[in-house]
């Protein structure tokens, strides 16, 4: 599976997302009242670990370069985590999830109203039809802060991904992600020792858990779309929301209702649709434009 070809590339996303539906399995098995900043910082600690035997694939030439950005992106996602915590120990697995899928819909939207992209008119369905699903999830009468936290959640790992462009092109995808845990490590042990909670051997497993199969996800993405087009694969990232279901289901014993369906495909259904668009248009480009020109 060396995501070489459109197929083992969605497949590697299947396998991603999955894994990344595992680490917030692990989250979703905390003790009632777990000290979530002490989670944050320890599931921080190990991934880092777990990225030093990358530590080849570090740009030493421009090591803290863009070192601002990367500091402003490395907080707002340790804010993301510990939205998630909230979210992922509140509500079921799926409706988490659900609700985490409203990034994209804010990567359009923070897009055009920063770097003035222009939104196609699918792009704009796919916008109203996923902000209306979401409430569609959630209904007004079922509006808490576990859902206000699953959306906080989705709000960081948009702007983060909209900042990705203001960083420095010198550096690799693992150098970014080392920089990223090693510059939220001081605010989140302040955080864990304001927050004054003993060490727990149980927090601990559940981070190292969480950390492993996220920093996986992370692995499986790059290694998808490093060779292929984004918009040939990116609508696979979409069977998390599967996995989510089944988990919960098997594993929670939570079982989703009408609408919850509804509220997703509303979601989920106008984003793929985005994504095969995109993907026509620039098999058009090729056809009109081949390589060997």
């Amino acid at each position: 599976m060396s995501g070489k070809t459109v197929n083992s590339a969605i497949l590697l996303l299947v396998i991603g997302n999955a894994m990344a539906i595992a680490s917030d399995v692990f989250i979703k098995l905390l003790e009632p009242g777990a000290p979530i900043f002490q989670f944050a910082f320890l599931r921080c600690v190990l991934t880092l670990a777990f990225l030093l035997p990358l530590a080849g694939q570090l740009n030493r030439g421009h090591l803290f370069t863009g070192l601002k950005i990367h500091t402003l992106r490395a907080h707002i996602h340790l804010a993301g985590i510990l939205c998630m915590v909230v979210a992922l120990s509140n509500l079921p697995l799926a409706t988490a999830n659900a609700l985490f899928y409203g990034a994209p819909i804010l990567v359009m939207v923070l897009s055009a109203l920063i770097f003035r992209e222009r939104l196609t008119p699918l792009s704009v369905v796919a916008v109203f039809s996923g902000f209306t699903g979401i409430v569609v999830i959630l209904r007004p009468v079922e509006f808490n802060w576990a859902a206000i936290a699953a959306l906080g959640s989705a709000l960081a790992l948009a702007i983060n991904a909209v900042m990705v462009r203001k960083l420095p092109k010198q550096q690799s995808t693992v150098h970014k992600l080392f920089l990223n845990y090693l510059l939220i490590l001081p605010a989140a042990g302040a955080l864990a020792l304001w927050e004054g909670a003993e060490w727990s051997p149980g927090i601990l497993v559940s981070a190292a858990g969480s950390a492993f199969f996220i920093l996986g996800y992370n692995i499986t993405v790059l290694l998808a779309y490093q060779q292929v087009d984004a918009n040939q694969v990116t609508s696979a990232e979409y069977t998390g929301l599967i996995w989510a279901v089944l988990i919960g289901w098997i594993g929670f014993n939570e079982m989703p209702d009408l609408w919850f369906a509804v509220g997703s495909a509303m979601i989920v259904v106008p984003l793929i649709m985005v994504g095969l668009h995109s993907r026509q248009r620039s098999q058009r480009v090729f056809r009109a434009y081949p390589a060997n020109s």
